[in-house]
């Protein structure tokens, strides 16, 4: 079945230029459009889409609130909207508020068609995706609360296997799956298994959490 998506941008011809570059793929459908906030709560309850492509700043009802108006009405019914947030503007302050609202992927408007495509199906696979230029300026954010060693060694209570936790490092580098296959010479569907197992064993919601988890917990540091 297609991928449907919801499309969230308070300018026309952005829109536009995302439904054509979606629908050109033949499997990402777009079924309904947003021009605010307030329309896209509305629509997103109407249209139950598979992901919402979400832009931040907009007048009224911004895409924060939006954001965590449809993650949590989403969760209270058991269903999943996977929100991707665009916006022109690299702020931190719109990152972490966005990600905080329950969106699962941060991408710029500026990002090349591929890259965007390829964020939603990422996303809509059950993924989460930031764009490397802003994920390095949140790494630098962090870098001075972070330890002051890097924690080589498990501590004792950790869970995660010696496979597991090479697999966290990656992931927090910002590798894909295949990346990461390619690396541990593993197979795709082995390395998603180990994704999934140490973000149930870190009771952790996405990648998203799990680069969090691996720098604030001195696994990796910025410029490994």
């Amino acid at each position: 079945m297609p991928v449907s998506v919801l499309l969230v941008d308070d300018q026309p011809l952005v829109r536009a230029g995302f439904r054509m570059i979606l629908e050109a793929t033949g499997h990402l459908s777009v079924v309904g459009e947003a021009a605010d906030g307030r329309e896209a709560v509305d629509a997103a309850r109407r249209l139950l889409p598979d992901v919402v492509l979400m832009d931040v700043r907009m007048p009224g009802m911004d895409g924060v609130e939006a954001t965590g108006r449809i993650t949590r009405w989403a969760a209270r019914l058991g269903h999943d909207i996977r929100v991707l947030a665009l916006t022109t503007f690299d702020l931190d302050e719109y990152v972490t508020g966005v990600l905080r609202a329950g969106a699962v992927g941060f991408l710029l408007k500026d990002a090349p068609p591929a890259e965007l495509v390829a964020a939603v199906e990422v996303v809509a696979d059950g993924g989460a995706v930031i764009t490397p230029a802003v994920l390095e300026r949140l790494l630098r954010r962090w870098a001075p609360h972070l330890p002051a060693d890097p924690a080589r060694e498990p501590v004792p209570d950790d869970p995660l296997t010696a496979r597991e936790r090479e697999v966290l490092r990656l992931v927090a580098r910002g590798w894909t799956n295949a990346e990461i296959a390619a690396h541990l010479v593993l197979g795709e569907t082995t390395v998603k298994s180990h994704v999934g197992r140490v973000l149930t064993k870190l009771g952790l919601r996405d990648r998203v959490q799990a680069v969090v988890h691996a720098y604030e917990t001195g696994l990796v540091r910025p410029g490994d």
